[in-house]
């Protein structure tokens, strides 16, 4: 299944939350043919907020049979605000710790969905990539996090033990927002806190692959790459069948 191709019975709803004074809305997207509970996939946005690229690939997901909630990691009112959404991104890197609890918040929205089998992975792409493998480094037990064309660079380096969920990096070969050595440096980290991690590099592709909005030269180093965005989401579908086939449901 390529970008744009789902089943006509996903159906999408936003979902409000909270965390702490600030509210969120997500949307959940499922398929709603499929009968009894399964595994959720938390998905976090990019750079630019819960748009259209973010719901786009929560409809894909849900194609494969999962509950996935499109989180929102900014608060209701920032996406669409570049000013503002600049800001989220800055703070949010620059606080690891704000940015792994604005997330847990998500996946126990995502937890509280009818359905929902107790297992739960997290995908991120951009921004989002990041997030998830903050998600990871602080042992949150979610059984896999999925890194597209995101930042490897660690805010709090993950200790030995820490990382809990399956690592799946799925990074743009000429990507010139995240850096060679930025790769190497995210390999000795894993290695040295002994997570079970993987990284495939796509020939080629620049940051934001996964973008087919994406207008050529608009932004420097970003640019759609379909051999790239639909290697990683075959990459992705497999990795994740794989590790909810090897977790029992809770």
């Amino acid at each position: 299944m390529t970008t744009g191709e789902f089943t006509t019975n996903i159906t999408a709803r936003d979902l409000p939350y909270r965390y702490l004074d600030t509210p969120f809305t997500g949307v959940i997207c499922r398929d709603d043919a499929l009968a009894g509970s399964r595994p959720g996939i938390l998905l976090i946005h990019g750079g630019a907020g819960l748009d259209e690229h973010a719901r786009e690939q929560a409809r894909r997901y849900a194609a494969l049979g999962y509950i996935v909630l499109a989180c929102d990691m900014f608060g209701d009112g920032v996406a669409g605000d570049r000013e503002r959404t600049m800001r989220c991104v800055t703070a949010l890197r620059d606080d690891p710790a704000l940015m792994v609890r604005r997330a847990r918040a998500a996946l126990a929205a995502l937890s509280g969905c009818p359905g929902m089998d107790g297992r739960a992975a997290a995908v991120g792409f951009c921004f989002g990539g990041l997030a998830v493998l903050e998600l990871a480094r602080s042992g949150e037990s979610i059984a896999a996090a999925v890194s597209i064309h995101g930042s490897l660079a660690a805010g709090r380096p993950a200790h030995p033990g820490s990382v809990r969920a399956r690592l799946l990096v799925c990074h743009g070969a000429m990507d010139p927002h995240v850096p060679l050595g930025d790769v190497t440096a995210f390999a000795d980290e894993m290695n040295r806190a002994g997570a079970d991690w993987q990284l495939i590099m796509y020939g080629g592709a620049l940051h934001g692959f996964t973008h087919r909005q994406a207008r050529p030269g608009a932004v420097p180093g970003v640019a759609y790459s379909e051999l790239a965005d639909n290697r990683s989401f075959d990459a992705t579908r497999a990795f994740l069948a794989g590790t909810f086939a090897g977790s029992a449901s809770g």
